[in-house]
């Protein structure tokens, strides 16, 4: 995985400088961080990358505002993007929404995505070093990264305030940060 402010270009290390733990909400958006977002210019937001795979530039751009709690303007650029990863952000900013069934349609679109691997692994560790909750425990011992029962136990976490809340927004933040690690290099076409 990318180090945020090593191997990002600088202005992706400058919107990812601050720390957050995504809500599993909406969140607030924020506001300070607008106009730089809205500032953006695709080509000049990776240099000095050249940027070989528009998409997936968009796809990074859509995980910055969805980071930043700017729901909508995520959602405006992850449904523009026809392949696996624009719908994996698509179906991120549905479970944030939250609209979970229409966060389900986007991963049944997703298949089985490159992060998923190294997504079930870290879930699992988090899983078992925190407290046990039931409502979690199937993600100690899933031989593969289940999205949709990842969506349930969120759904269930928001709904209910589980103490399994906290398990989810560090698991969920590890999904961003692969997904945009992911996004990123086939921006620029490293591997």
């Amino acid at each position: 995985m990318l180090n945020r402010t090593r191997d990002y270009s600088a202005a992706f290390a400058a919107l990812l400088h601050e720390q957050r733990l995504l809500t599993l909400g909406p969140g607030v958006p924020n506001t300070k961080m607008r106009p730089q977002l809205a500032a953006l210019d695709l080509q000049q937001a990776f240099a000095p990358h050249a940027v070989v795979a528009e998409d997936m530039a968009r796809a990074c751009l859509a995980g910055l505002w969805l980071y930043h709690d700017f729901l909508e303007e995520s959602h405006r650029l992850s449904q523009s993007i026809s392949s696996s990863t624009g719908s994996y952000w698509h179906g991120l900013m549905h479970r944030r929404e939250p609209d979970y069934s229409n966060s389900k349609h986007w991963f049944h679109r997703v298949g089985a995505h490159p992060i998923f691997p190294a997504l079930q692994q870290h879930a699992a560790q988090l899983a078992a070093a925190s407290e046990n909750h039931p409502s979690s425990d199937f993600l100690k011992g899933q031989p593969q990264w289940e999205p949709f029962a990842f969506i349930d136990l969120c759904e269930s976490c928001a709904e209910r305030r589980s103490p399994a809340e906290r398990l989810c927004r560090q698991i969920q933040m590890y999904e961003w940060q692969l997904l945009f690690d992911y996004s990123y290099r086939k921006a620029i076409g490293a591997t």
